[in-house]
């Protein structure tokens, strides 16, 4: 179909009604690549506040590529898929060997970052350096797909490809950067997933033929999620209660959460005696003397379904790989992840 001319209505909408946030007020191609990354499965709202302390700590290339990763691992506690930030520091390391510690001005030099992928080298490319390039992600995806009254699956890469064509045949050479925003602003206020797209805010409404055939609702179509695995552990807070701290056990530096830190974790669901026979087997002598509630956590490919004891130790030095850690420490130095979310509250009884 002969496509809409689009971006005067987007442009001048988004002039209207774009959001103030810290990586638009001040755009460096440092902090439009450190905000790109962290929006990666993280809403903006709760990106905010990691943005602005993983700036005021690290405000350079140079800085991100010489943190220490358990600081780095701190400052990213939250925010979930570590891998991403890990990837963050090897492109930076890269960029101060390879680039002078500035970010080429170069989309393919960009995809070939670590962690940096089509969409976020498009996004650098276009917001920071004026490159004629795209920036697809789910919400142009959708836009497009609903604009056109596209009923092709758009998680397919064939349909991907050719719906970021007729991105790029609308996008005025003169304002890449605006206009690729422009999509995604439209897509994460107005052209809403879910079913619930608010049609009559829409500047492109009038030019949407979804909304002429009323299937707006029924677009984007994408392939059913493959199902998750379950996973069944047993965590064991293991109290020194005397010197007020808890065992905490770091995960292997391949795999999943990789390198993070955990209260210690038992494969299986386990009695109270089996917990405390398990963390005999570690050098640890524990009681298990509270059963803790159980909680649930979801990867993107797994589900976790976790029950737990909080078990008083008798101080010991620590089994390889573990260490004693008191609340501060906790706090401040040892990154644990979400998926601990529920029993590090519960650690706040004890510490």
């Amino acid at each position: 179909m002969t496509l809409p001319d689009i971006a005067p209505p987007l442009l001048r909408w988004y002039e209207q009604n774009k959001r103030t946030l810290p990586f638009r007020t001040v755009s460096t191609p440092y902090r439009v690549w450190v905000s790109e990354i962290m929006l990666q499965q993280t809403r903006v709202s709760a990106a905010l506040p990691y943005f602005e302390r993983f700036m005021a700590e690290l405000p350079t290339v140079a800085d991100l590529a010489a943190c220490d990763p358990e600081r780095l691992h701190k400052l990213w506690e939250g925010l979930g898929y570590y891998s991403r930030v890990r990837n963050l520091q090897k492109a930076a390391q890269i960029v101060m060997e390879q680039h002078g510690g500035a970010l080429p001005a170069d989309y393919d030099a960009l995809l070939k970052l670590p962690g940096v992928g089509a969409y976020t080298a498009g996004a650098i490319a276009s917001i920071s350096f004026g490159l004629p390039v795209p920036a697809v992600d789910g919400n142009v995806l959708r836009v497009f797909a609903r604009i056109l009254n596209d009923g092709r699956d758009v998680t397919r890469p064939d349909v991907k490809k050719d719906l970021t064509a007729r991105v790029m045949e609308l996008q005025p050479p003169e304002r890449p950067g605006d206009y690729n925003q422009a999509l995604m602003e439209l897509g994460a206020l107005v052209c809403l997933p879910g079913g619930a797209p608010l049609c009559s805010e829409c500047p492109l409404r009038g030019l949407c033929a979804a909304r002429a055939l009323g299937v707006q609702e029924t677009l984007p179509v994408k392939a059913p999620p493959a199902a998750k695995r379950t996973q069944h552990w047993t965590v064991a807070l293991v109290l020194d209660m005397e010197n007020r701290r808890v065992l905490l056990q770091q995960r292997p530096q391949k795999g999943l959460l990789a390198g993070l830190w955990q209260p210690v974790l038992l494969e299986g669901a386990r009695s109270a005696m089996q917990t405390e026979q398990a963390l005999a087997a570690l050098g640890v002598t524990a009681r298990a003397v509270e059963p803790l509630s159980p909680a649930r956590h979801v990867f993107s490919h797994l589900v976790w379904e976790m029950d737990g004891f909080a078990c008083a130790a008798q101080s010991c030095a620590p089994p390889p790989g573990c260490v004693w850690a008191g609340r501060a420490e906790v706090d401040e130095v040892y990154t644990l992840p979400g998926a601990f979310k529920a029993y590090r509250l519960a650690l706040k009884k004890y510490l």
